[in-house]
C-alpha cells in the first residue's frame, strides 16, 4: 500500500469551528457543544426510535397518497373519462405522459429551492398544491384542460421523492438508509394494494351531479391537500429543528450522522461548483442512464395497467381490484431486498439487479403466454412491476455516495429528469391499435430493463475501481485519527474532494 497521507497522530487536531460556514438552521447552536455531546448507545437508540416513529410514517403516508394520485388517471379510464372528454387516438397517451413534462420542468428549479429554503416547509407546500391541482382535474371538459391539469400536477409532485431522499440522508447513517428509504417508499406499494380498493368504492357511489371519475379526483385531491397542512406542522427542516426531540436529542441526531460525510451541515447555500462536479461524475451518468432505461417499463405499466388487466377479461370495476396483487408483489420484494441490502454489506446493487431481472421474467410471461392464460399473464404483470422496489435502493445510493448538499440535490434532479424522460418515452410504444395486449410496449419495457441491468453492473465496477484507487493513493480510512475524520465530516466538501470517502455498493 502507498504511504498514507494520514499517519497516526497522538495529538488531536484542533478544529477551528469559527471558520466553518454553518447553515441558518445550525447557527443558533454551538457546534462545539454538538461535537462534545456524550452519546451512549441507549440514548442513540432512543433518538433513532423516535426518528423512525415520526419521520417514516409522515413520509410513507405522503408517498402513498402521491402514488394513488398518479394512478388516478389510469383508474379514471374505467369510469368513462375518455368518452366524457372525447379523447381519441393517442390523446390519452399524451394526457398521461404530460405529467412528466411538468415533473421534468420543475426538477431543476426544485433542486435549487430544496437547498435554499427550509426543506420541510417547502415540501409541505408542494404537497398542498399538488392536492389542489388534482382536485382541478374534476373540472376538465376537454383534452386541453386535462393536459394542463396533468402538467401542473407533475410540477407539484416533482419535489417530493428527491426531498424525502435528502431528509433520509440528513437524519440517518449510511448503513441505516436502505431500510429507511424502503420504509417510506413502501407507501408506493401500499397505494397499489389499497388504491384499487378505494377506486372501486368510489365507483360504487351513485351521483347524478358528478361522474365517478370526477369524484375520484375530488376525493383523492382533497385528502392530499389536507395532508400537506399536516406536513407543514410536523415535517422538520433539519436535525436541529425537530419538535419531537429535546435539545440534547437534537444534538445527538446531528452528531450521529456527521460520519456520513455527505453534507448534513451544508444546507442554506447553493454551491455552483458542486453542480459542475456532479456533471463530471461518472456515477451521476450511470445512475441517470439506469433510471432512464428502466422507466420505459414504468411509464407504460403506470398508464396502461388498468387497460391491460381489463384486456385479460375482467370487468372494469373488477380490474381495479385485480390490481391489488401488483402492489403486494412490489411490497414483498421491497421488504426482502431492502432488508438484505441493510444487513449484507455491498449488496445494494446486486439487489437492484435481482429486482430488474424478476421484472424481465414478468414481461416475458405477459408477452409469450396465450391470451386465455389469465392467471399466468396476471402473475407476469405482478412480477413485471417488481423493479419499482429499486427506487429506494437507488435513492440510498445517492444519499450515501454523493457528498455535498448541492451536489446531492443536483444528482437527484438529474436522476428524476431521466425518470421523466423514460416515463414520457415508454408509453409511446403502447400503440392504441395494439390494445389491450400492447406487444410493442411490452418489448420496449423488456429492452429498458436489460439496459438498466447493464448500467447497474457498470456502476458497481466504477465504485469498486474508485475505492481501490483511493486506497492506493491515500491509504485506508481506518488510518485516520478521530480528529481527522471529524474534520472531513464537517468540511462541506463533495465525495471527490474528501480523500477518506469510500463508496458503498
Amino acid at each position: 500500500m502507498a504511504e498514507s497521507k494520514h499517519p497516526h497522530k497522538e495529538d488531536s487536531v484542533e478544529l477551528d469551528l469559527s471558520k466553518l460556514h454553518l447553515p441558518p438552521g445550525t447557527r443558533d447552536v454551538d457546534l462545539g457543544e454538538v461535537l462534545e455531546t456524550s452519546v451512549s448507545e441507549d440514548v442513540e437508540k432512543k433518538v433513532l426510535r423516535k426518528l423512525d416513529l415520526f419521520l417514516i410514517p409522515l413520509m410513507g403516508i405522503c408517498y402513498m397518497l402521491q402514488y394513488m394520485d398518479k394512478l388516478a388517471l389510469s383508474q379514471a379510464t374505467l369510469f368513462n373519462l375518455q368518452e366524457d372528454l372525447g379523447l381519441h387516438g393517442t390523446e390519452y397517451n399524451w394526457a398521461s405522459v404530460v405529467f412528466y413534462f411538468g415533473y421534468f420542468a420543475w426538477s431543476w428549479p426544485s433542486s435549487y429551492l430544496i437547498v435554499r429554503l427550509p426543506l420541510g416547509k417547502y415540501l409541505s407546500i408542494a404537497v398542498f398544491l399538488w392536492g389542489g391541482i388534482l382536485m382541478c382535474h374534476a373540472a376538465c371538459t376537454s383534452f386541453g384542460g386535462l393536459v394542463a391539469a396533468r402538467f401542473f400536477l407533475g410540477v407539484g409532485e416533482a419535489s417530493v421523492a428527491p426531498g424525502f431522499a435528502l431528509i433520509t440522508g440528513m437524519f440517518y447513517k449510511r448503513s441505516e438508509q436502505p431500510a429507511r428509504q424502503a420504509a417510506w417508499f413502501a407507501g408506493n406499494s401500499i397505494a397499489s394494494v389499497i388504491g384499487g380498493l378505494v377506486a372501486y368504492g368510489i365507483g360504487l357511489i351513485q351521483s347524478h351531479t358528478v361522474s365517478n371519475w370526477q369524484l375520484l379526483f375530488l376525493i383523492l385531491g382533497g385528502i392530499t391537500a389536507a395532508y400537506g397542512l399536516v406536513l407543514f406542522v410536523f415535517l422538520p427542516d433539519s436535525p436541529l429543528k425537530v419538535f419531537f426531540l429535546n435539545q440534547t436529542e437534537r444534538k445527538v441526531a446531528l452528531q450521529r450522522t456527521l460520519e456520513n460525510k455527505t453534507g448534513v451541515m451544508d444546507t442554506g447555500k447553493f454551491r455552483w461548483n458542486q453542480v459542475w462536479m456532479a456533471a463530471k461524475d461518472a456515477q451521476t451518468w450511470l445512475l441517470v442512464l439506469y433510471t432512464l432505461c428502466v422507466n420505459l417499463c414504468n411509464g407504460g405499466l403506470t398508464s396502461f395497467s388498468s387497460i391491460i388487466i381489463a384486456g385479460f377479461g375482467f370487468s372494469d370495476l373488477n380490474a381495479l381490484l385485480i390490481q391489488m396483487p401488483i402492489g403486494a408483489a412490489q411490497l414483498v420484494f421491497l421488504l426482502i431486498t431492502s432488508a438484505f441490502a441493510t444487513t449484507v454489506k455491498s449488496s445494494r446493487i446486486f439487489m437492484m439487479i435481482l429486482n430488474s431481472a424478476t421484472s424481465m421474467i414478468g414481461m416475458i410471461l405477459i408477452w409469450k403466454l396465450d391470451d386465455d392464460n389469465r392467471a399466468g399473464k396476471m402473475a407476469g404483470l405482478c412480477l413485471g412491476s417488481v423493479f419499482a422496489a429499486n427506487i429506494p435502493l437507488s435513492l440510498s445510493l445517492i444519499s450515501s455516495n454523493v457528498a455535498g448538499f448541492t451536489k446531492k440535490s443536483t444528482v437527484s434532479a438529474l436522476m428524476f429528469i431521466a425518470y421523466c424522460i423514460g416515463n414520457v418515452v415508454g408509453p409511446q410504444f403502447f400503440i392504441p391499435s395494439e390494445k389491450p395486449g400492447y406487444p410493442t410496449g411490452i418489448k420496449a419495457a423488456m429492452s429498458g430493463l436489460v439496459l438498466g441491468i447493464f448500467f447497474l453492473m457498470c456502476l458497481r465496477v466504477f465504485y469498486m475501481w474508485e475505492n481501490r484507487r483511493r486506497d492506493r493513493l491515500y491509504g485506508s480510512p481506518a488510518d485516520l485519527t478521530s480528529a481527522e475524520e471529524l474534520q472531513d465530516e464537517i468540511s462541506n466538501k463533495t465525495d471527490h474532494e474528501i480523500e477518506s470517502f469510500r463508496y458503498v455498493m
